[in-house]
């Protein structure tokens, strides 16, 4: 005859098994994304914000009729919503890039190029979507903050510059 305490539901036990660890841990605990202060190396002590996430497909299709900023290693898009909310950021990249593990990597060095060095340089009120090309893998880190910082402030060089 088993007794009735025998059984305990594996949600308690995993429970407790997280929380213990994770407090033992050290870390702080994990916060969403879109959201939280930071301090990155080129920042000094001035707290940065991260920048909103694009969600919607809705979202991405409405900033495809703003402004194109065509660049080696990407396609940034850029539409002024109009109101003073705070700047928006959707990255993509299409299947034609890569498998999945390569698509990854290629949002992985965006995303950080862009919390780290590049989002102060982000507009208020606007949204931008980032469209990845394959060779942002091949690019120096250096290359790729640089390359984003300069087409989120919008200093891309025009043709009429060189007289074309």
């Amino acid at each position: 005859m088993a007794s009735a305490r025998a059984w305990l539901p594996p949600v308690a036990a995993a429970s407790s098994r997280r929380a213990a660890t994770g407090a033992a841990s050290g870390f702080p605990p994990k916060c969403g994304r879109g959201a939280g202060a930071l301090t990155g190396p080129s920042t000094g002590d001035a707290p940065q914000t991260y920048p909103a996430r694009l969600t919607k497909r809705a979202e991405f299709l409405a900033v495809r009729r703003g402004d194109k900023r065509r660049g080696r290693l990407f396609l940034l898009e850029v539409l002024d919503r109009g109101d003073g909310g705070p700047p928006r950021l959707g990255i993509t990249v299409t299947k034609k890039v890569g498998n999945a593990v390569v698509r990854n990597r290629i949002r992985r060095r965006l995303r950080e190029a862009t919390r780290v060095y590049a989002a102060r340089d982000m507009a208020p009120g606007t949204d931008y979507v980032i469209v990845g090309r394959r060779d942002i893998l091949d690019a120096p880190f250096a290359a790729l903050k640089d390359e984003l910082a300069r087409r989120f402030r919008g200093k891309a060089l025009s043709r009429t510059l060189h007289g074309q």
